[in-house]
């Protein structure tokens, strides 16, 4: 893919999760991290290709390469010595809308029902087939975007 195309599909993801953050949500992430125990919350987040695009490179800027295989169930993500999330500025729209009680719980599909469907057309524009489970998105994004940024 060229990539100026990428560049603009990154910009739509990021339009995307700066309108969510606009919206008059209640909102209240104190990083806890309950959310990215998948294995305790049976809940994992699902990326489309550009958000696992901008994931990816997000880890990237890190200086990390592979993402880290987690036998605990948490997110690849979390940085186990600090509990933090390696990439919380461009985390996905899933960890931002998360069902976490701490945090405000579950944003009601249909108050982000606009802002899913242009997450699904860039992922369309992007040769996408529907969103993956984080783990899988963002290594796959990994293979596929070589190039460090």
């Amino acid at each position: 893919m060229k990539d100026d195309f990428i560049q603009n599909a990154l910009v739509k993801v990021r339009t995307v999760y700066a309108e969510l953050a606009n919206r008059p949500i209640e909102r209240q992430c104190i990083t806890r991290t309950q959310c990215c125990q998948f294995r305790l919350t049976g809940l994992t987040p699902e990326l489309t290709k550009g958000e696992a695009l901008l994931a990816a490179r997000a880890f990237r800027a890190t200086g990390r390469k592979e993402l880290p295989e987690r036998k605990d169930g948490a997110c690849p993500l979390l940085q186990t010595e600090t509990g933090r999330c390696l990439i919380y500025a461009d985390r996905p729209f899933g960890c931002r809308t998360h069902f976490c009680e701490a945090a405000g719980g579950l944003i009601p599909r249909k108050e982000i029902l606009d802002l899913i469907r242009r997450l699904e057309e860039v992922d369309g524009h992007l040769g996408g087939d529907g969103p993956h489970q984080i783990e899988a998105a963002i290594a796959n994004a990994l293979r596929q975007d070589q190039k460090p940024r």
